[in-house]
């Protein structure tokens, strides 16, 4: 994989290439003959085959604007596979546009249409393949290693065990103390001297080894550099050491890893907490950060607006029945909004239909509805309660499936309240937050409630390992079965 300046002159002169590449296959008679007779909306036009001055002035149009409008993509930085052929693409339309502008008010040499939209349509499929083979990563090949946590005692014994080059360590600036696990490098623990220079250690254990493997390591900051640092020393892995897998610290670092497409471990001693890659051994496991493939993750992402957008088109008029019942039930608000808990642990509103009484919750706090575990809920509306055995309650959520923070499929977002109780009962919440929650889900098809976290957890986790586009479309039919089996049982009981 390159790196530093190697990167960007690779990049660049790739680039030129390519686009020289592409202009030069868009030009030829044969490209030409072939896309003005069988290309729809293309087959009037005549074929044009440029020469002499008119084609190296089409050449040097093209290199410059195409060069010019990948600008930012030049400087080496991790990103996942499909954000960079996202923005590679995204650049060549713009440079697209940018040489029709040029030629369209004759600021300059004027491509011809055909010669054009085959130089982009060529360009947005191999520049992307050409920034994505460049960054690539060999079989087997070292990478540019971080440690980050705030448990020192761990970053020094886990050090040694990174084969690849470490860069330096981020920890917080306000540790002051720390104990060595029992037996983990000796007796005792150390103390932190903080200098000019950064940190020190001073050992009260035996294992000296140890303490030198840390001391050669500079400290680059604190936590809050993490994404800087990600960014300006071009980071391939993050091993992380927190002395507890929490959500604002751990988590936080395992979504600015996500987002900048760098790779992530963990010590096994945490490898409950997270979703790790199959068949990983030894003392650091590899946390499974995007479990989809980037091309299904992308299929996903389509099937999600286009399910959410036709069904709030074709519920419009549900939507407005609803909201005149609620209101004219007790003239109250007629959505409401909770916070519930989106991917590596973040939040995010969801608005539902108001099913209770406002301010349901002002004495009693969050907690899960009776109704979950079948029995009554005082709290319920008429017009609630009816929306609850129908399932038309959660028809706003289909809003929040268009903006991108929920998905049709995926485990059901819990309140952050919630998800708090639930971890002190020592159940592996935490592994749902690494896909996005879902309006429905394999534990809501099989009725598994948040009064059963542990049988939900199973579920969700079940989800995760066999997710894929198929899946989803099978488990959207069964909820769709199970919505209207729901909605005929209701009517006929009443």
């Amino acid at each position: 994989m390159l790196t530093g300046w190697r990167f960007r002159v690779v990049s660049l002169l790739g680039v030129i290439g390519l686009t020289l590449a592409a202009v030069v296959a868009a030009n030829h008679e044969l490209s030409q003959t072939l896309f003005t007779t069988y290309v729809p909306l293309f087959n009037r036009l005549e074929a044009t085959v440029l020469t002499g001055e008119s084609f190296y002035l089409a050449v040097l149009l093209s290199v410059v604007t195409v060069t010019g409008s990948l600008l930012p993509l030049y400087k080496p930085r991790p990103r996942r596979i499909l954000d960079t052929v996202v923005l590679v693409q995204k650049r060549v339309v713009v440079a697209g546009f940018a040489l029709a502008t040029l030629g369209y008010f004759k600021w300059s040499h004027r491509l011809p249409r055909a010669t054009l939209v085959m130089i982009i349509g060529l360009l947005g499929i191999v520049l992307p393949a050409w920034f994505v083979w460049i960054r690539r990563r060999p079989h087997g090949a070292d990478g540019r290693t971080l440690l980050v946590g705030d448990d020192l005692a761990q970053i020094e014994r886990i050090a040694p065990a990174v084969d690849a080059p470490i860069l330096g360590y981020l920890c917080p600036s306000s540790v002051d103390y720390y104990e060595f696990d029992e037996g983990a490098i000796g007796e005792g623990g150390g103390t932190r001297v903080t200098a000019d220079g950064g940190v020190a250690l001073q050992h009260t254990g035996e294992d000296q080894e140890l303490e030198q493997a840390l001391d050669e390591l500079p400290r680059i900051g604190g936590l809050s550099r993490l994404e800087d640092t990600l960014v300006e020393y071009d980071v391939d892995t993050v091993v992380l050491a927190f002395r507890q897998a929490d959500r604002a610290e751990f988590f936080g670092a395992l979504d600015a890893c996500y987002e900048h497409g760098v790779d992530a471990k963990v010590h096994r001693e945490y490898a409950d907490s997270v979703l790790v890659a199959a068949g990983d051994v030894g003392k650091l496991v590899d946390v499974d950060l995007e479990p989809w493939d980037p091309i299904d993750h992308l299929f996903k992402r389509a099937f999600d607006v286009l399910f959410a957008a036709t069904a709030l088109v074709a519920l419009a008029p549900v939507v407005a029945v609803i909201s005149t019942a609620i209101k004219l039930e007790d003239g109250g608000s007629i959505l409401y909004q909770q916070d519930r808990t989106a991917v590596f642990g973040d939040s995010f509103p969801v608005y539902k239909f108001r099913s209770m009484i406002e301010n349901a919750e002002a004495e009693t706090g969050a907690k899960i509805s009776e109704e979950d575990a079948g029995e009554a809920d005082p709290r319920v509306t008429r017009v609630g309660h009816v929306l609850r055995k129908t399932h038309l309650d959660e028809i706003p959520q289909l809003w929040s499936i268009l903006v991108g923070d929920m998905s049709v499929v995926g485990p059901r977002p819990e309140r952050p309240e919630l998800d708090t109780e639930i971890q002190d009962d020592g159940i592996d919440w935490e592994k749902r937050w690494f896909v996005k929650p879902g309006l429905t889900g394999l534990a809501q098809i099989n009725d598994a409630t948040g009064h059963e976290p542990a049988k939900k957890l199973r579920y969700d986790l079940e989800y995760v390992r066999r997710q894929s586009l198929g899946y989803d479309l099978i488990i959207v039919a069964r909820q769709i079965w199970k919505v209207l089996s729901d909605v005929r049982e209701f009517a006929s009981d009443e």
